[in-house]
């Protein structure tokens, strides 16, 4: 089983800056590659992955929610879009017992290739947007 201090480690590993929130809580905070607030989450046996891309807008669902699973059965290499409270969010989850650097990196390359491709084309079915998270 993977422990939080092998996480750590890769975190360590990927040289991304991060914070360690509390045990079993980290939160990468790296917004030079857009992939600021991704937030790791280890609940053995699963490490959870998540980034809050935007809320959602005040009208629009419809299309944007089909761009959002249309994006997720084309484009998503590991993860999905999904919904959190208002929120826009990606997620990832992947198993703890056998975990290695190379599974925990793909995660997060994963995530950050999301945000960096898909950010501004979804962007454009929100009147005004920020990414807080």
């Amino acid at each position: 089983m993977t422990t939080n201090d092998q996480i750590e480690a890769y975190l360590i590993e990927t040289e991304l800056p991060f914070e360690r929130v509390k045990e079993g809580f980290w939160i990468i905070h790296d917004d030079t590659d857009a992939i600021e607030n991704i937030i790791i989450v280890h609940t053995p046996p699963v490490i959870t992955f998540r980034v809050k891309l935007m809320e959602l807008p005040e009208a629009g669902h419809q299309e944007l929610f089909q761009h959002l699973l249309r994006l997720n059965a084309t484009s998503m290499i590991a993860g999905a879009y999904g919904l959190e409270d208002d929120n826009v969010v990606i997620v990832d989850s992947i198993q703890s017992e056998n975990l290695d650097f190379n599974e925990f990196a793909a995660s997060v390359d994963a995530i950050a290739f999301a945000v960096r491709e898909h950010y501004e084309e979804l962007k454009g079915y929100f009147p005004s947007t920020s990414a807080e998270e």
